[in-house]
């Protein structure tokens, strides 16, 4: 096009914000007004709309923990090293691992760039037990670790949990006034690992100086740990000031799950057919873990096992010494038939036959 007639403008001082030619338009048409502007449509399509799909799946596993009744909490990222050294118990050997220390901090509680969430997450809630009996909190942030031939430390996405106080919240009733224990946090690592359609989720107990022994369990997703959760070791709920009652907490690598989502999974419709149901209860050795027990139970049921659900373990004078009971309830649906006893029998024949093979189980007396 012909170049038109120059115009020079002079901007007011007061105007810093006029600094280019697009602004001077703005101001034009604006003083002419917008409503007197001709419509036109946009001649080329839009361009496709980008998503940060960490920022997405983030917010999903904000949103899954409040809808598991949890509150959010955003921590300060700077600490100290004693602060941190309370998640275990005198005589555990601390982490040697350096912090990103401050040269000129601001307070004396603030002088290194965190290396774990969780106690972070601990110090509110000591706090806000002073206040209230129930407290539910989770935090997603960064910690700060030192990286090999780098002179920037590592800062990978933790997610912390701490669940204490009643079941329920108070109520008039009286009712769910036990306090939480282990499996109510499992079930709020369920809601999640669930909510993100993770894959091959199992549960393992684990050794772990910060939790209670026999009370802690590893999260695995498709034979990669993801953190450890559990009942706090007494000695670390004394190190917080914590009061004596079962506190659970949960320490999870934010980073790797995210990483095992799927960007697509598959869904089923619902079957037509009624389902077959039956109960399986089988000795085993004490130091078999029942998750191992179900493994196998899903392995041998096939595509016809919809479900399987532990509802009991025994010990007691009707098993040996050194093994318990483990009770299943079996639940077998087809897409296409309505499976008849023989059908469930013979599934349930060839699990216990897996079951023998595999962890030397026999059928507990009562159950043919």
């Amino acid at each position: 096009p012909t170049p038109g007639p120059q115009l020079f403008v002079t901007v007011p001082n007061h105007r810093t914000d006029v600094t280019s030619a697009a602004d001077l338009l703005e101001e034009v048409a604006r003083i002419y007004g917008y409503d007197r502007l001709p419509a036109t449509l946009i001649a080329d399509h839009l361009p496709p709309q980008r998503t940060n799909r960490d920022l997405v799946l983030e917010e999903q596993v904000r949103d899954l923990l409040v809808g598991a009744g949890l509150q959010e909490v955003i921590t300060y990222r700077l600490t100290t090293p004693e602060r941190e050294r309370a998640l275990l118990p005198p005589g555990v050997p601390p982490d040697n691992r350096p912090y990103v220390v401050l040269a000129n901090p601001i307070s004396a509680e603030r002088t290194a760039m965190r290396h774990s969430v969780l106690a972070s997450v601990l110090e509110v809630t000591t706090a806000n037990l002073r206040f209230r009996e129930r407290v539910a909190l989770f935090e997603i942030g960064k910690v700060y670790l030192p990286a090999k031939e780098r002179i920037l430390p590592e800062e990978p996405r933790r997610l912390a949990l701490a669940l204490t106080g009643p079941r329920q919240p108070l109520h008039w009733t009286g009712s769910g006034q036990e306090p939480m224990d282990f499996f109510d946090l499992k079930g709020v690592v369920e809601t999640l690992v669930k909510g993100l359609h993770l894959p091959n989720v199992t549960f393992s107990p684990v050794e772990h100086p910060t939790f209670y022994p026999g009370r802690t369990a590893q999260l695995v997703v498709d034979g990669r740990p993801m953190g450890v959760f559990g009942q706090l070791h007494p000695q670390v709920v004394e190190n917080f000031d914590l009061p004596t009652q079962p506190v659970l907490a949960a320490d999870l690598n934010l980073e790797g799950l995210l990483e095992q989502v799927p960007d697509l999974y598959t869904i089923t419709s619902i079957s037509r057919y009624p389902a077959v149901r039956q109960d399986i209860a089988v000795v085993v050795n004490e130091e078999v873990p029942a998750i191992e027990v179900q493994r196998y139970i899903e392995q041998a049921g096939g595509r016809l096992l919809r479900r399987v659900r532990l509802f009991d373990v025994y010990r007691g004078k009707q098993v040996e010494p050194g093994k318990k009971s483990l009770a299943y309830t079996l639940t077998f649906q087809a897409d296409d038939r309505t499976l008849t006893d023989h059908d469930a029998n013979r599934l349930r024949d060839k699990i216990v036959r897996r079951l023998a093979e595999k962890v030397g189980a026999t059928l507990r007396d009562g159950m043919t």
